[in-house]
């Protein structure tokens, strides 16, 4: 409670109104213009009302000042709107009330920021101290409607805020989820390539003693046990497949695809003829494959092209598609987290974004032969 205390009263927060927003900077140029019309209007009654005594250009900051901190930092911006309060209340002492009619559409957005941005215990601190301010400035029944009215604001902020926030945590859990089951897919498909190097090395290491001429007792021994870690490892794994396999799926007997196979994908695409490891050679088949199945998914009769080149111990895949068809929407949208999931595994790179005639391109660099 002392730390919530200290948050309200002294901490700058980083809470912001609109912060994930798609379309961020149009809203926070209304916010910005809406400040300049209330600090401009409650200015203006001032010098009306009272003698022009040279102090509304300080209300005027802590008007546009506090609406527009609501946009760096809702506390900060409450303080500020708080201690305007208190100003204006002594500048204009003969106002009916404390929150007269511009300080409503004043003080009433800055409440709501605070409310949509903070958790329960942070928006009934602010109420209680709002309500003891408004209380020790007046005492009459219009300070009491005033205060049920703002209590209502909070409660509806607090309700739409707490709302986004589930909202948020139920994607983020989302996104994590469909991470790790990429995840196990990429170990799936990663142990074909390492059992099939590990039966390698059990084959040579039983067939050494046939293979290598006068090869002492002491070597046979050293690749029999060799061997036999060889054939544990295997087995290990295997049972670690059992556990990554998703229930009620079979085993996949086949092989595992390489850059040979991304022709089947693409009639036309350019792929290098050159030698690379196994689990590259997978990465790169299935970023083709993803990236394709997008492009038909979002742009439907496109004009795709592949190009899979190898260039300093690096191997370079880059899949464009012109602009197409209307997107017919589907799929999880996990599909780019996907590919660079496969990317990360061998310390590479990915990019994907718009070109400029409209399509898409996206771009994987797989360093070869090390991690």
């Amino acid at each position: 409670m002392i730390r919530t205390v200290l948050q309200v009263v002294l901490f700058r927060d980083r809470s912001r109104v609109f912060d994930g927003f798609r379309f961020r900077h149009p809203l926070v140029a209304l916010v910005l213009l809406y400040g300049l019309i209330i600090a401009t209007g409650v200015s203006s009654d001032y010098v009306t009302v009272e003698d022009p005594d040279g102090w509304w250009p300080l209300l005027f900051a802590v008007v546009a000042g506090s609406t527009a901190l609501t946009l760096r930092s809702t506390l900060v911006a409450w303080r500020l709107a708080t201690a305007g309060l208190v100003a204006t209340r002594l500048l204009m002492p003969s106002e009916p009330s404390v929150l007269g009619s511009w300080q409503w559409w004043w003080y009433v957005p800055v409440l709501l920021a605070v409310a949509t941005a903070h958790r329960g215990r942070v928006v009934l601190l602010v109420a209680s101290i709002t309500c003891a301010v408004l209380l020790s400035m007046d005492q009459g029944a219009d300070v009491l409607q005033a205060i049920a009215l703002l209590l209502v604001v909070l409660v509806l902020g607090y309700a739409v805020g707490a709302r986004g926030r589930a909202e948020r945590r139920f994607h983020a859990e989302q996104d994590e989820k469909a991470a790790l089951v990429e995840r196990a897919r990429i170990a799936r498909e990663m142990h074909d390539v390492v059992a099939h190097h590990m039966s390698l090395v059990v084959v040579r290491c039983e067939t050494a003693p046939y293979r290598i001429a006068d090869l002492p007792e002491a070597g046979e021994r050293e690749f029999a046990e060799l061997g036999a870690a060889a054939r544990a490892a295997i087995t290990d794994m295997q049972q670690l497949l059992g556990v990554l396999r998703e229930s009620g799926r079979q085993a996949d007997r086949t092989p595992q695809p390489g850059l040979a196979d991304i022709r089947s994908l693409h009639a036309d695409a350019a792929v290098t003829d050159a030698e690379v490891p196994e689990a590259v050679g997978l990465t790169a088949y299935r970023i083709v494959q993803e990236a394709l199945t997008n492009a038909g998914r979002h742009a439907p009769g496109s004009t795709t092209s592949v190009a899979v080149d190898l260039v300093d111990d690096e191997l370079r895949v880059v899949v464009r598609n012109t602009a197409g068809g209307p997107s017919l929407g589907g799929g999880g949208g996990h599909g780019l987290r996907g590919m660079r999931e496969r990317v990360a595994v061998h310390g590479g790179s990915l990019t994907a974004e718009p070109t400029p005639d409209g399509g898409f391109a996206v771009r994987a660099t797989v360093p070869v032969g090390r991690r």
